[in-house]
């Protein structure tokens, strides 16, 4: 049978007239099995989302991997829970993921400047955040959810719920993410911490007249992320990185090859000027530029968020004030949770500043409330996949900084604890985002709204304990400088140059204005500001392999007899390159643990498997490992 969902769910008719899919009998989905298995796969697609955000800048959506997870579990362990008992687990699965996907965007900012962070004040700070977040959602769940049934679209809570309802294809896309995981996870164990016996970075780089560097990673995770995003999103971010390594950088290189001995670089004396090597050019100089460019991307989102800003806020409260809906118990405790516990954290973080803790909370509450309203609007407009959570962002940390500088609060501690006050924010706008979609999808299949909170808020906590382990595991590797770093990190190094630069005054402001006007010019020729920025920052050997990932998606399609077969062969792709994102995550996180607990001692490869031939072939396995079980699947006759 094919099922399918109704067209009120797309809208048509008034939200309080549309009939859910389960429209009669029990709306409870949950049971100790449900819970436990979202708590699993919290903590995977916490940790996962985690390790390949840090590493390229990008993270992937749970919702549809999660209820193609959830539909095999719930067919396994909790069969009588049938389509909401998936609908939990494909929220908890989203709770996981949008934490870390908030998280990594500051709280490795610590870390960069130089400073430590515990596990207690990562923990309570994100968990005010995911609290308030879910809190404040919630009291217009009525506005975003109800009434403006089909106006916003929800377009990812949607193509869940299409997931939930047609889940008996769930077995097809569990096979396709096994192959996927199976993939990454046999290339990560050879070339990664745990083996470590294989090259897998292709590289050259010219230090002759034109200096450049053009490097490919050979990573499963970064393939799969490519295929996921496609063509547009990759060739963008690439185009940033051409930009960087082979405009950019040579002009620089050549200007200073033609200076006298004697100046050195900026921020390293040991480095004279005509001496730079590519790795000098970029960490001291390109760098900048694009946080410049990332700076300038973040701030014009969020100066075009201010009509949406104003409508949110002037609907909501006519909404609320209209309607009179009672909040429920539950949804004032975790709001009323969020709020005490920031005032907690901010006094852990403070340093013992009281002043600080009372005017920096309050600040951060308001910024929160603010950003978290429009996050549940955007969500409806554009998804959590594009949610600019980097703008909202920046423009709060920009308007916290200023506080703190205006206050005369500039050393490295006083950074490190607005650093953590912005962990707050971000946690907040990426939790809402996440429960606006997932209360979503609740609303169209007809589960309980209050039973989705509080499984939601439960896998948020869950992984903001998750992503703050993973972070202080990965801290060693986080804080590296220099070339070839492991992590990119690009949002969070950008918080961490644009914070301490502008406390200490020390802020290279020549190459951030020059990022900030390349920024302005790609704006008005309607190029995404943000998404070439992050492509100009993060290494050529990231935007290369996302790239080719895209183009085996490309060649999928245009393979393709019939939009039907495209339509299937694309969607199995993206369940193994979910596999791919996971498996090499997952792996390669796993091979981390076990290097730093001294169990795995790589010496690293040597001979012919040390060059970049065997990173061609490395290259050449993985596409096609990843390329023949997409073209072998086959279209599904209607049933």
């Amino acid at each position: 049978m094919n099922k399918k969902l109704s067209k009120d769910a797309y809208g048509g008719i008034s939200g309080k007239d549309y009939v859910p899919y389960i429209s009669s009998g029990s709306k409870s989905g949950g049971n100790a099995a449900v819970l436990i298995i979202g708590i699993l796969l919290a903590v995977l697609f916490a940790a996962s989302t985690a390790y390949s955000g840090m590493k390229a800048g990008l993270t992937v959506a749970a919702g549809i991997p999660g209820s193609i997870l959830g539909s095999v579990f719930i067919a396994v362990f909790a069969k009588q829970k049938g389509i909401l008992g998936k609908n939990l687990l494909q929220g908890m699965s989203s709770g996981g993921e949008s934490i870390a996907s908030g998280m990594i965007f500051v709280l490795p900012a610590v870390l960069l400047i130089g400073s430590k962070v515990s596990f207690l004040e990562g923990f309570v700070v994100g968990v005010g955040g995911a609290l308030f977040g879910i809190g404040i959602a919630s009291l217009v769940y009525n506005y975003l959810i109800v009434e403006e049934h089909g106006k916003l679209m929800y377009p990812e809570s949607m193509a869940i719920s299409e997931t939930l309802v047609a889940s008996e294809g769930a077995k097809e896309s569990i096979k396709y993410m096994g192959i996927g995981f199976g993939i990454g996870g046999v290339i990560t164990v050879i070339t990664s911490s745990f083996l470590n016996v294989a090259n897998n970075v292709i590289s050259y780089v010219n230090e002759s007249f034109y200096k450049w560097k053009f490097e490919i990673e050979v990573n499963p995770l970064l393939l799969g992320i490519g295929f996921i995003v496609g063509m547009e999103v990759a060739l963008t971010m690439f185009a940033g990185s051409i930009l960087s390594n082979f405009a950019i950088m040579p002009l620089i290189g050549y200007f200073t090859s033609l200076g006298q001995v004697g100046p050195s670089v900026w921020n390293n004396p040991h480095v004279a000027i005509n001496a730079m090597q590519v790795k000098d050019i970029a960490g001291s100089y390109v760098k900048y530029i694009g946080a410049g460019m990332m700076l300038s991307g973040g701030l014009i989102s969020a100066v075009r968020l201010i009509p949406t800003i104003g409508s949110s806020i002037k609907e909501t409260v006519n909404a609320k004030s209209s309607k009179g809906t009672g909040s429920s118990s539950a949804e004032n405790l975790i709001l009323l949770g969020g709020i005490l516990i920031g005032f907690i954290g901010g006094f852990l973080v403070s340093g013992g500043n009281i002043l600080m803790a009372i005017i920096v909370c309050i600040l951060s509450l308001l910024l929160s409330l603010l950003f978290v309203i429009v996050s549940g609007r955007l969500t409806g407009t554009i998804g959590t996949s594009n949610l600019p959570v980097s703008g909202m962002t920046i423009a709060s940390i920009v308007i916290v900084t200023l506080l703190f500088v205006g206050m005369g609060w500039k050393d490295i501690g006083d950074n490190r604890s607005l650093l953590l006050f912005g962990t707050f924010i971000v946690t907040a706008i990426a939790a809402a985002g996440g429960y606006s979609q997932s209360q979503k999808v609740t609303f169209i299949v007809g589960g309980d709204k209050n039973e989705m909170q509080k499984y939601f808020a439960v896998a948020s906590v869950v992984g903001v304990a998750v992503v703050t382990g993973v972070i202080l595991l990965l801290s060693s590797q986080l804080a590296m400088t220099g070339d070839n770093v492991p992590f990119a990190l690009p949002q969070a190094n950008l918080m961490s140059t644009l914070t301490a630069g502008i406390m200490s005054n020390k802020l290279p402001w020549v190459m951030i204005i020059v990022g900030a006007v390349i920024g302005a010019v790609l704006f008005l020729v309607k190029l995404p500001v943000m998404t070439v920025a992050i492509g100009f920052y993060l290494p050529i050997s990231t935007t290369s392999i996302i790239l080719i990932g895209a183009f085996v998606r490309l060649f999928v399609e245009k393979i393709s007899k019939t939009e039907k077969e495209k339509e299937a062969k694309v969607s199995n792709g993206v369940s193994l390159s979910s596999g791919l994102v996971a498996g090499g995550s997952i792996i390669g996180l796993i091979g981390i643990i076990l290097q730093v607990s001294g169990i795995v001692k790589g010496n690293g490869p040597s001979g012919f498997a040390a060059t970049n031939g065997m990173a061609f072939v490395m290259l050449i396995v993985l596409v096609i490992a990843s390329m023949i079980p997409i073209l072998k699947s086959k279209v599904k006759n209607n049933e």
